[in-house]
């Protein structure tokens, strides 16, 4: 449980000074390997039960099918909107998924179900590095808190999803790896310098909130001892390249300086009543607390008994407070502090964004960082040799309960229901996705999109759009078997008018419909003119943006007119709408994404994107025409 804090790397004649002998060396080894597979096997097979992919896992893959198709990475043909958080991830799906040939929903889940297993064994091997060295014999390494996190059901739950969280894990525990190598080595090399600056540089890709744990690890290398300053622009230049190449494609392609989905969730505003909900939706299903208490007093007392005296702290008299600071930074002990207070950092920015609407899925990476450094214990099982020797006896009934408490917990954890009645959204707005999807579809493990076919209404806008030759507007009725199909006006050109689908769940409904029909929802994910809209005060998280239908009518310049329109819509909302967005900066907002991509819009587009990305437009169409001073339509 004892984490060194000690300054100083750790060198390869330290390691040999204080060497186990060969046999308990061999069974320490043994057992640190068997408990990684074991650790890795348990998981797989937790991820393979509760195999699933999620709706907004189908979000990507039609970004990765318009790629394929050659539309660029778009969501619907002829707009540029980035529906997708995690760059890296779609087009790590994309790679694959030309290279393979597979259909992607299998393609998905492979790459998820390694990569969630690949970040649980780095971890381990991370926590192992942690205690090179420093474990005497009859001590072994086991799992623990690698255990606590595949004892949840979340961590299973999204182990596969088709979401960017195993992507997000495997980077912190690779990020991590890597940092503590360094700090570990007594001279790094410029080869592995650079490795870790070009993998801390990537964060902005993996999500943009992981942009500041990158920030941080470069922070810890560009201020730690022992680095010259070309090393230092060579850091700089390797870990700004892809990022800062990505982020100016961005904004001259998308016309916004951060994807389209933080404009819609408002990943700048606060919510933090929500958010702490959020964390309570987590913690109390499964206590957490009870494990993440036992580490933590363990880790304590083990580190009190293993403190040096005093007069054994080496003591450098010329040393400032500044050196000493930039010499810690490159040591396992700022290591440790990097994982701990990403931990930290995650989960209050996820608080205070307000959480999410999926049971625990945005605070497991900061679980995972706080879980990483004690991913393996030392146990000391008592011998002999620790009679007489308290602070030994100590060490080891300490550990060796800790160890028993965690594992007694997880057995109870993995086994749980996970949230109680995940498939309902109560109040807080909260619900246990994969739960959901499973009863509303019908299928235990909904992968392919055809499985999404029998989710209330998506059979319904296959069915609609096949009977539709002419095209038009596709809107649910809120009847199960039934839409709307609002037609364009007069005689519909040679092979009919596009369709448009407004619908709120975009993966199942874009995944089966071709790409030549364009798929918008109302809370803005696929679609700026919603995402631009401001929230809905005390909205569900995630959810809080709605846009009636009345715009996609007069956005897709269909007949506004009742019967064609359902009687649910109102004909002086549609005719409004056709008015407000005839608004200067909201033509503008819309060219900078459907016009066609020369090199004066690439240039336009960079050089407002904030502008863009700072554009409100009012729900209510007859305010938006108040607000922008246009001329009220006559009935």
């Amino acid at each position: 449980m004892s984490l060194s804090t000690s300054s100083e790397p750790t060198s390869a004649a330290d390691e040999t000074d204080t060497e186990p002998r060969p046999l308990g060396e061999r069974i320490s080894r043994a057992v640190f390997v068997g408990g990684v597979a074991l650790t890795a096997l348990l998981f797989v097979w937790g991820a393979w039960q509760r195999r699933w992919i999620a709706d907004d896992g189908l979000i990507v893959l039609r970004t990765v099918r318009n790629l394929l198709a050659g539309n660029g990475p778009v969501f619907n043909a002829g707009e540029r909107v980035e529906a997708n958080t995690s760059t890296l991830w779609t087009y790590l799906v994309y790679a694959v998924g030309w290279i393979t040939g597979i259909r992607l929903e299998y393609v998905v889940l492979g790459i998820a179900l390694v990569l969630s297993t690949a970040a649980v064994v780095l971890a381990m091997v991370t926590a192992k590095r942690l205690y090179a060295g420093r474990i005497s014999g009859g001590t072994v390494l086991l799992p623990a808190g690698a255990l606590v996190y595949i004892a949840l059901v979340p961590a299973r739950d999204f182990a596969t999803s088709g979401l960017e969280t195993c992507l997000v894990i495997f980077w912190i525990a690779l990020l991590s790896l890597l940092l503590l190598r360094w700090a570990q080595a007594a001279t790094p090399s410029t080869a592995s310098v650079l490795v870790l600056a070009f993998v801390a540089g990537l964060a902005p890709l993996v999500r943009p909130e992981m942009a500041l744990l990158g920030a941080a690890a470069l922070g810890m290398m560009l201020l730690a001892t022992g680095i010259d300053w070309r090393l230092r622009v060579a850091v700089i230049a390797v870990a700004g390249a892809v990022p800062v190449a990505y982020q100016i494609f961005r904004m001259g392609y998308y016309g916004l300086p951060y994807p389209n989905t933080a404009v819609t969730k408002e990943a700048g505003g606060s919510k933090w009543g929500k958010g702490f909900d959020y964390l309570q939706n987590l913690v109390d299903p499964y206590k957490l607390w009870v494990p993440i208490l036992l580490l933590c007093i363990a880790g304590l007392v083990l580190w009190l008994l293993r403190r040096p005296p005093p007069a054994e702290v080496p003591v450098v008299a010329d040393a400032s407070r500044v050196h000493r600071f930039r010499t810690w930074l490159r040591s396992p002990g700022g290591a440790v502090a990097f994982m701990l207070g990403s931990g930290i950092v995650s989960a209050a920015y996820s608080i205070r964004v307000g959480g999410d609407f999926m049971h625990g899925r945005t605070l497991l990476p900061a679980l995972f960082c706080l879980l990483l450094p004690v991913a393996v214990v030392p146990v000391r099982f008592p011998s002999r040799r620790d009679r007489g020797d308290r602070r030994a006896t100590i060490a080891a009934v300490v550990s060796l309960v800790t160890w028993v408490g965690v594992i007694g917990w997880a057995a109870w954890a993995a086994n749980s229901d996970g949230m109680p009645n995940g498939t309902v959204v109560g109040r807080n707005g909260i619900v246990d996705e994969r739960a959901f999807y499973s009863l509303e579809t019908g299928h235990a493990h909904p992968i392919r999109a055809e499985d999404y076919l029998d989710f209330p209404r998506v059979r319904a806008i296959a069915e609609s759009i096949a009977a539709s030759p002419n095209g038009g507007v596709v809107i649910s009725a809120g009847n199960h078997d039934f839409m709307y199909v609002v037609p364009p006006p007069g005689v519909p050109p040679e092979g009919g008018a596009p369709h448009t689908v407004f619908f709120p769940m975009l993966g199942m409904a874009s995944m089966n419909t071709s790409l030549d029909v364009r798929v918008l929802d109302n809370i803005g994910l696929a679609n700026p003119i919603a995402a631009h809209t401001d929230r809905i005060e005390d909205g569900r998280i995630g959810h809080d943006k709605d846009l009636a239908p009345d715009w996609i009518v007069a956005d897709a310049g269909m007949v506004g007119l009742h019967p064609w329109i359902p009687p649910f819509m109102d004909e002086r909302w549609v005719a409004d709408a056709r008015v407000a967005l005839t608004c200067p900066a909201t033509q503008d907002l819309l060219a900078s994404y459907r016009s066609e991509l020369t090199w004066p819009r690439f240039k336009q587009n960079l050089r407002r994107s904030f502008e863009f990305a700072d554009y409100r437009i009012d729900r209510v169409p007859a305010y938006e025409i108040q607000r922008c001073g246009l001329e009220v339509p006559q009935p």
